[in-house]
């Protein structure tokens, strides 16, 4: 494995980039892929993970997990079902909150997990395969994705972004 693809890094100049990369990243998912997702409030941790979960496949409304901290969904990896689990520990007051709630239990090695605010769950959130983190750059992002573990290197190995037209 190259040393290059344990990093990507992009400017996502517009919203339309952001989906993009998302869908990138729903065509490199993995089953039992944790991801982190870093950022200030408004750095577009929602919108890519929404984007995500469109292009995998997910028909619907993706809303923010801000108040219920977690919102599963279906989808087809592979010709199988996998449970994608979005994760916002905002506005957690405690790491406790997290195994209270069963949380950690979600993290068996088939769901794919993606957390927003993962600090927040430390040092009880199970460690991730890939942190993406997102910081406001002018009208646009900065993404960097870094890859953490051997599940993490084959999603970066295999995101294509820019799509090719």
């Amino acid at each position: 494995m190259q040393a290059a693809r344990r990093q990507f890094k992009a400017y996502l100049p517009d919203e339309s980039a952001t989906r993009d990369l998302g869908g990138a990243l729903a065509r490199a998912l993995r089953p039992g892929l944790v991801i982190y997702l870093h950022g200030d409030l408004g750095a577009g941790k929602t919108a890519l993970t929404r984007a995500l979960l469109q292009a995998a496949g997910h028909v619907g409304a993706v809303k923010s997990p801000t108040y219920t901290l977690s919102e599963p969904y279906r989808i087809v990896l592979g010709g199988r079902q996998v449970e994608v689990i979005h994760y916002d520990l905002y506005r957690m007051s405690s790491p406790e909150e997290f195994l209270d709630a069963g949380f950690r239990e979600d993290f068996n090695g088939d769901n794919i997990c993606i957390v927003e605010w993962p600090e927040k769950g430390e040092p009880v959130l199970p460690p991730p395969d890939v942190n993406v983190v997102l910081d406001v750059s002018g009208p646009g992002r900065e993404v960097e994705l870094q890859a953490l573990s051997d599940l993490g290197l084959l999603c970066l190995e295999s995101l294509h972004y820019p799509p090719i037209p």
